[in-house]
């Protein structure tokens, strides 16, 4: 059998309370393939993160990874205050059920592991092992204000080099990477406008509710944390903001009582993209399988 190892653009339509949306994804491997893990990205970021790691994963799994609402090719919401973890997990739901398949593995970066860690919490959860990448049940305040610094203001760039200085900038916190690494972070997450110019690909409005409701102290998710029951494996960047070395140390001893790898020379997040890392997630997800 040859094995697939590139993407297919398809989608799903989602229901919003303010209407209909189209939610892209990319999928790789076999469509047949009842093994599953889906790939969520972190707030700003899009599906094409998971290249690599797709690539790495494909000749075992249906990889599914994709652009949550608002980013990427997905729609945008008539509603910014929508762009939150509910209307998220019921998007999930929806692609699951799209997927046609009773169990997945999840991977998510920042964002993208809160909502499987939400998942991941509720009775009869669809997800079979779990992997949080820079993400847990405390989200440090420190990190928020530093995110509604930049997300949502919608910068403009002449050139393809003036996006990649300002992504390098913003993005330091992911530690070192070629030269061409950073071309491909930068050029996954730009959209041409008619003049040439560049544009984000996400609604500058996804930053609303961030700014609207930014809280007063680190936000705490014990509860549902201690909730989840599959096999979870917790990676952190050795010198995140985001996810603190005594946070990861109690998610070790309770609830599901993950594993944990950390990242060195690395903040928030990992972007799984070279080897040592991808091996990290692979061999978690193969020993369930």
């Amino acid at each position: 059998m040859t094995i697939e190892t590139e993407f297919r653009k398809r989608s799903v339509q989602c229901l919003s309370p303010v209407g209909l949306h189209r939610m892209a994804y990319l999928e790789w491997g076999d469509p047949r393939n009842p093994n599953v893990v889906v790939c969520a990205h972190a707030l700003t970021r899009c599906a094409r993160d998971f290249d690599a790691l797709a690539r790495s994963l494909c000749g075992q799994f249906r990889v599914v990874c994709p652009d949550i609402v608002g980013r990427g090719d997905s729609d945008w919401l008539g509603d910014p205050m929508h762009y939150g973890f509910p209307q998220y997990l019921a998007d999930m739901v929806t692609l699951i059920a799209r997927l046609d398949v009773a169990r997945v593995h999840w991977v998510g970066t920042s964002m993208g592991g809160l909502i499987g860690m939400f998942l991941a919490g509720q009775k009869s959860t669809p997800i079979g092992r779990l992997v949080l990448n820079d993400a847990g049940p405390v989200v440090t305040r420190v990190s928020l204000e530093r995110i509604a610094t930049y997300v949502g203001l919608a910068p403009q760039f002449s050139s393809i080099e003036q996006a990649e200085a300002a992504v390098r900038a913003i993005s330091a916190p992911f530690g070192p990477h070629t030269d061409a690494e950073w071309r491909f972070l930068t050029e996954i997450t730009l959209r041409k406008n008619p003049d040439g110019s560049f544009r984000v690909h996400y609604d500058p409005k996804i930053g609303e509710p961030l700014r609207a409701h930014l809280p007063e102290k680190d936000l705490e998710f014990w509860e549902i944390y201690d909730a989840i029951r599959c096999p979870t494996l917790v990676i952190r960047g050795a010198e995140s903001d985001l996810l603190t070395r005594p946070t990861c140390e109690q998610m070790t001893k309770r609830g599901p009582k993950a594993q944990l790898v950390e990242i060195a020379g690395v903040g928030h997040a990992p972007t799984l993209m070279h080897d040592d890392q991808i091996e990290i997630v692979r061999g978690f997800l193969l020993a369930g399988d």
